[in-house]
């Protein structure tokens, strides 16, 4: 009776056992099959886009140029960098806009008349040379108003005098260009200072330790708003 009692109970245990076992590989797959759903359920929730986020989107690209309610220095630069004045504009200084196309204008119209002046002194020195055989008007004729008795060293005086003039007009045309750019860029920044009559400020001198701990002295200066 005991015998066949304890075999019984060996029988059970190691039926138990099998179930076990055969049981592990289920859940382990089930486990990763479960995990596998999980993760791409989560991939598609964090890569999908619905169509009324699309829709609902803030737009940026509205206050792009905008810092404070005031335009952007880098986007007024390149303003007045693609058309002189046009940083002026967006910077609501218009009255600016005739100063940089005056002065532009007056150097521009200046160089013009200088680089003419040069060729025709430059043609009358090389027709009027005698050391030129071949008279080729290689920079055309001479003109009218210079006399064709005129002393040599004096056209060339005048010649150079007149480039280099021209010279020096293109390089004030380019200042010109570039105060037209610095100013606006300038003025886009201190647009957004507070310069009006309500500020006050306060100095502080205060002892410190400075690198090496050698002591020192600090200044510190606020613009406090009344």
């Amino acid at each position: 009776m005991r015998s066949w009692i304890g075999c019984s109970s060996y029988s059970i245990l190691f039926l138990s056992f099998l179930i076990s076992v055969a049981a592990i590989p289920g859940n382990a797959r089930a486990q990763s099959i479960s995990s596998r759903l999980s993760y791409e359920s989560r991939f598609k929730a964090a890569n999908s886009v619905s169509f009324s986020d699309v829709v609902m989107a803030p737009d940026t690209t509205q206050n792009e140029d905008s810092n404070g309610g005031f335009p952007r220095p880098k986007s007024v630069m390149y303003k007045s960098m693609i058309i002189p004045g046009w940083g002026q504009i967006v910077n609501k200084q218009a009255w600016k806009v005739p100063l940089v196309y005056g002065l532009l204008g007056g150097l521009t119209y200046y160089s013009i008349y200088l680089t003419k002046k040069y060729h025709d002194y430059r043609a009358a020195y090389y027709n009027l040379n005698p050391n030129q055989p071949n008279k080729d008007f290689r920079f055309g004729p001479t003109p009218s108003y210079i006399s064709q008795d005129a002393n040599l060293d004096q056209l060339k005086t005048v010649r150079n005098t007149f480039r280099n003039r021209r010279d020096m007009v293109y390089i004030g045309i380019g200042l010109a260009y570039g105060l037209n750019i610095i100013d606006a860029y300038v003025f886009a920044h201190m647009r957004s200072f507070d310069v009006s009559k309500d500020l006050s400020m306060r100095a502080r001198i205060q002892p410190t330790v400075i690198e090496r701990a050698t002591p020192g002295v600090t200044l510190s200066i606020d613009f406090i708003s009344k």
